[in-house]
């Protein structure tokens, strides 16, 4: 079944979000390696990375329906945070709001009776779970560590083993 021009529309905007939040998640790296926070920074860029997958899995499922990728500019991402509470917190909100495009997605799929657009978004129903739940652990154990230093520096040690 070739892939609706409806549905192919909203799967290129989502491929556009997804570059966006690895976008973003470079610029928090590179806002995490300005504070000499090289665990913070190393944890963002493998994040960066799945976003990517996560925008060429889209990509892939438009071209295997039969339909065009159409990729558009990438808006520009925030370059500082007033801490790295700030910046996981932002990280946060934002695989909320990513969260919610998948299951405004779902719902556009459920409507255009297309099984199986909703049969792939599955996988991505269930990878925002896990990723709004790693953010979330993150801003909880920064409001937790307040103004330790030296928790600080152990939580930078412990996100720079991610992907190892």
């Amino acid at each position: 079944m070739v892939i609706s021009k409806t549905i192919q529309a909203a799967v290129n905007d989502q491929i556009n979000a997804e570059l966006y939040s690895s976008y973003l998640y470079r610029a928090m790296a590179a806002y995490f390696e300005s504070l000499n926070l090289p665990g913070f920074a190393a944890w963002m860029k493998v994040q960066a990375k799945e976003e990517e997958a996560h925008a060429q899995r889209f990509n892939t499922f438009i071209v295997e329906r039969g339909g065009r990728v159409i990729l558009k500019a990438i808006a520009e991402p925030p370059a500082a945070w007033k801490s790295p509470l700030d910046a996981f917190s932002a990280a946060y909100k934002h695989e909320q709001y990513i969260t919610d495009r998948i299951n405004k997605l779902v719902a556009l799929a459920d409507k255009q009776a297309d099984p199986a657009t909703t049969v792939m978004l599955v996988w991505f129903v269930n990878e925002q779970v896990e990723e709004e739940n790693n953010a979330r652990t993150i801003v909880e154990q920064l409001k937790m560590i307040k103004d330790s230093t030296g928790a600080l520096f152990m939580l930078d040690h412990q996100l720079g083993k991610r992907g190892k």
